[in-house]
């Protein structure tokens, strides 16, 4: 299965999400469903180190295996998860991962997707393959929660490891932010 449209770079997708803890699946074939993660808590204790390399703290650490258990259990099922390439947004997406089906635990790194601004997370989605159903994007803020907030009023902002899932009914990816949202799951840690 190709990942991306022709000429464009590598990014991400996954494949259902349910709209509630009790509901099922809310995808349909012709739906896509963009599933928008902040990374986990991270780490500011050495100031020398590089952004790119800061890794989680305990706090990052506990909460996105804590989310992705909660995803599993709503019948997240992943294709592909794309995640940044600061160490902190790839971390988060390992231990997310972890907890999902064996077959749904392909991660890449996507480079775009660090420092990105909405119009730059934007072009990421509208570049996914018309074969995906669901993306997983996880980043980091400002540019993440910026680009959930205009797609759905709902969210202000993500908090770290905080969910943002979108359904739309549109058959192609480059159809999101043309597109009206048909519906949206938020999720932190701490909710339950």
């Amino acid at each position: 299965m190709r990942l991306f449209s022709k000429g464009v770079a590598p990014v991400s997708l996954v494949d259902r999400i349910p709209s509630g803890p009790a509901s099922g699946p809310i995808i349909a074939r012709a739906m896509r469903t963009l599933i928008l993660i902040r990374h986990g808590k991270s780490s500011w204790a050495d100031p020398a180190r590089p952004d790119r390399e800061r890794e989680l703290d305990s706090r990052g650490q506990r909460d996105a295996p804590a989310m992705g258990r909660r995803l599993a259990k709503r019948g997240v099922r992943p294709d592909l998860i794309v995640a940044s390439p600061a160490q902190r947004a790839l971390a988060t997406a390992r231990l997310i991962a972890a907890e999902l089906p064996a077959r749904h635990r392909e991660i890449i790194v996507d480079e775009r997707l660090y420092g990105a601004t909405p119009l730059d997370l934007l072009a990421v989605v509208q570049g996914l393959d018309k074969q995906l159903h669901c993306v997983m994007l996880i980043g980091h803020n400002p540019g993440l929660s910026e680009f959930a907030h205009t797609l759905c009023d709902e969210v202000a902002e993500l908090p770290t490891c905080g969910v943002a899932a979108m359904e739309f009914d549109v058959k192609s990816w480059p159809e999101i932010g043309r597109a009206t949202l048909a519906g949206v799951d938020l999720d932190r840690p701490g909710r339950h």
